[in-house]
């Protein structure tokens, strides 16, 4: 029986990241999301802090994504980092999945794991002033940087999102389940998502 993943992106303010740890405890199983950079360095002997500049980016057309000894490197002279790292998160990923239940976030996990029969595709959204609430909440921030920042980190989620795959960042037609957070608590969001990650588990 293949391993149950639920491979969740997710609107930056929607609360995604919240549920998706507060699911993983609930289902006691691993949450993978930052910690993938520090898997990639193992990989790549390459600083996670210096992997950590380029996930979850494009790399850019014109200049070198990291401003550090690293990328002027010879290697990375025609293979941009921000490939190294997708193309060494992605095969992490279909390891993990191989061999462990766990919930993925974003990384275009979705995507990598499509074959994957016990894959689960989520992505959570909110309306757009749901997103500035939490942000406001979470980070303290002034108004105007709260919307510049959403802003930002969605168009680097989308563009990276779209560069890597067939499909398109946020469409529901690429995912098995959509879910506006702000028509429901974190918890009901939880309760949610176990039933459909108990079901898949069944299969």
């Amino acid at each position: 029986m293949a391993h149950t993943v639920i491979a969740l992106g997710r609107q930056y303010g929607s609360n995604g990241r919240k549920i998706a740890q507060e699911l993983a405890k609930r289902l006691n199983i691993p949450y993978y999301d930052k910690n993938l950079i520090y898997l990639a360095s193992e990989s790549t002997d390459i600083p996670p802090d210096v992997l950590a500049k380029v996930d979850e980016k494009k790399a850019s057309d014109w200049r070198r994504p990291v401003d550090d000894p690293y990328q002027m490197q010879h290697r990375f002279r025609f293979y941009p980092m921000n490939d190294l790292l997708f193309e060494t998160q992605a095969k992490i990923i279909r390891e993990l999945a191989e061999k462990e239940d766990c919930i993925v976030i974003g990384r275009c996990a979705d995507y990598i794991l499509k074959e994957h029969p016990g894959c689960c595709r989520v992505f959570i959204y909110a309306p757009y002033d749901a997103r500035v609430k939490n942000v406001i909440e979470r980070e303290s921030l002034p108004m105007e940087k709260v919307e510049e920042l959403i802003r930002e980190v969605d168009k680097q989620r989308r563009t990276y999102y779209n560069y890597y795959t067939d499909a398109k960042w946020g469409e529901k037609e690429y995912y098995d389940i959509c879910l506006d957070s702000s028509k429901c608590t974190i918890d009901q969001a939880v309760d949610l998502l176990e039933v459909v990650f108990r079901n898949r588990q069944k299969k």
